[in-house]
């Protein structure tokens, strides 16, 4: 892993909770709206994503929120999932609207699904592996 990444402005890598099937679920929703190719992707769980997380000076420990990091900024729970619909454009920029909500707010219905995730949605043993027509979207 390069550390540039974090650096280059017009890079944008979300990191995942990569064992979560929700979270698989909203990177497979990413993946298939973005069509301009904008997003890279990591788990959380990865030796990239520990690596950024460090860098960032975020726990490595804690895999219960989304990180967006765009060049060497990064956005955490409702605030990054608000950026990366306003990042897909089209309709989806519309759901933008939700950041007139303070953080505070949006980030405890955030934190109320992080809680049960695995427990409506399930989770995996190990992180899936992409398949090969979207491993370009991968880091690592």
């Amino acid at each position: 892993m390069q550390d540039s990444i974090v650096n280059l402005k017009e890079e944008r890598v979300i990191l995942f909770d990569g064992v979560c099937n929700l979270c698989d679920g909203v990177v497979q929703f990413i993946i298939a709206k973005d069509k301009n190719n904008k997003f890279k992707f990591t788990s959380l769980q990865s030796s990239t994503g520990q690596s950024l997380l460090a860098k960032l000076n975020l726990p490595t420990d804690s895999y219960t929120s989304i990180v967006l990091i765009v060049g060497d900024r990064y956005f955490l729970k409702s605030t990054a999932v608000l950026r990366v619909l306003k990042e897909l454009g089209g309709f989806w920029k519309l759901l933008y609207i939700g950041s007139i909500f303070p953080r505070p707010v949006r980030d405890f219905f955030y934190d109320l699904v992080a809680k049960t995730r695995y427990k409506l949605f399930g989770k995996r043993e190990h992180c899936k592996i992409p398949t090969n027509d979207i491993q370009h979207k991968f880091l690592e």
